[in-house]
């Protein structure tokens, strides 16, 4: 049963966290009826300017979480980042409140360290070899250890930051200090892993929901500097390649629990399947969905939620994603070149709406459809590189 939004039987969902990726959950979940609350750190951020109301706090402080969640006695509570006060769900769910998919997954899967150590030690799935240092003496340790080249990366961090792949030894000093300033929340620890050369990696959204577990067609995307730039779906890959990576990614979402959508990457070499990490929460790669499939990841999130019926999940043709980024820092933005974007076949814009900038930041995405995944790749980028940002 869904109440009726802004009376006393509402269904609440709150949502920590208010990003592009939570815009689209929000606006998804009224949709069915339910009334929205947006939380982020800064005033105006995407998901805040749709939802029903919002709330700017620090969610890394137990007492500014605790004032806002006691306010609104949400049904549900919807972490969409990572820079959140975990322990304290751990607290809230043991409460009664729900968690989505649960706290323990959330906790677990913040830092790389949890999913890392549940993946690889609990659960046995191939993992490249990895090591975790706190200090600059077990970093350099670690690298020893690993060998180069190696992949190093915050235990805890979004968007690629602090993420670098170590080549030389002159690069120790500066990738140790790169992945500390880029660590975001509590974390005091880096991951220093394996580079595996790997042919491609994908993203496999997979949904636990009250019927089950689904997964949506395997999506490929290229990151760049570890932050995802472009998406396609559907990814080829062999067939026992995609077996493997479904194995993997129902044993994963199985260990974590709860319901909602989860994007889990792996890297693919040949048949061959390695888990990389998890998130419990729809994906930025997933942002193909929003054209590509009969249901969107964040649909499909919502859906799993509430406890509703998730039907097959089809492809419904080649479809792109690709990123659209800012260029400098600016309190204000505006965008020019819209029409000429708009102009190449089979293409949809979003813009997410951030209140201001900086260098690298995604202010916006194109999605494409395509004869196949190279021409929809093609058009996403046409359209993404049409669109100019500038100071407003």
């Amino acid at each position: 049963m869904i109440g009726t939004p802004l009376k006393k039987n509402a269904t609440k969902l709150l949502i920590l966290g208010s990003g592009e990726l939570g815009k689209e959950v929000v606006i998804e979940a009224q949709r069915l009826g339910v009334e929205v609350i947006a939380v982020d750190r800064y005033t105006d951020a995407p998901a805040m300017q749709v939802a029903h109301r919002s709330h700017v706090v620090n969610m890394l402080d137990k007492e500014e979480l605790s004032r806002v969640i006691r306010l609104e006695r949400p049904h549900y509570i919807v972490p969409e980042i990572e820079a959140i006060n975990t322990h304290y769900l751990l607290e809230l769910e043991s409460e009664g409140f729900t968690v989505i998919p649960t706290a323990r997954a959330t906790n677990l899967t913040m830092n790389r360290e949890g999913i890392r150590r549940l993946a690889a030690e609990e659960l046995g799935l191939p993992t490249a070899r990895y090591f975790f240092a706190s200090t600059l003496e077990e970093f350099k340790k670690g690298i020893e250890q690993i060998g180069l080249p190696c992949v190093v990366k915050p235990t805890m961090s979004s968007s690629g930051k602090g993420q670098s792949t170590v080549r030389d030894p002159a690069d120790i000093d500066k990738a140790w200090k790169y992945a500390v300033e880029g660590t975001r929340g509590a974390a005091d620890k880096v991951i220093i892993e394996e580079f595996i050369s790997f042919d491609y990696e994908i993203t496999l959204l997979t949904v636990r929901y009250a019927g089950g577990t689904r997964f949506c067609p395997p999506i490929g995307h290229v990151q760049i500097k570890g932050d995802y730039h472009e998406s396609w779906q559907p990814m080829p890959m062999s067939q026992a390649a995609l077996e493997e990576s479904r194995r993997q990614a129902k044993a994963v979402t199985d260990a974590l629990g709860g319901y909602g959508i989860f994007g889990v990457e792996l890297f693919i070499k040949g048949d061959t399947v390695y888990f990389s990490e998890v998130s419990p929460r729809p994906h930025d790669t997933g942002m193909v969905t929003m054209v590509s499939q009969n249901l969107s990841e964040f649909e499909l999130h919502v859906r799993a939620i509430l406890g509703l019926p998730v039907p097959e999940i089809v492809n419904l043709a080649p479809a792109a994603s690709h990123v659209i980024l800012a260029a400098e820092k600016a309190e204000a933005v505006a965008f020019e070149g819209l029409s000429d974007a708009l102009e190449v076949p089979d293409t949809k814009l979003r813009l997410f709406g951030k209140p201001d900038t900086r260098p690298g930041r995604r202010m916006g995405v194109a999605l494409s459809l395509g004869k196949d995944t190279d021409e929809a790749r093609s058009r996403a980028e046409e359209a993404a590189h049409r669109v100019k940002i500038t100071t407003a």
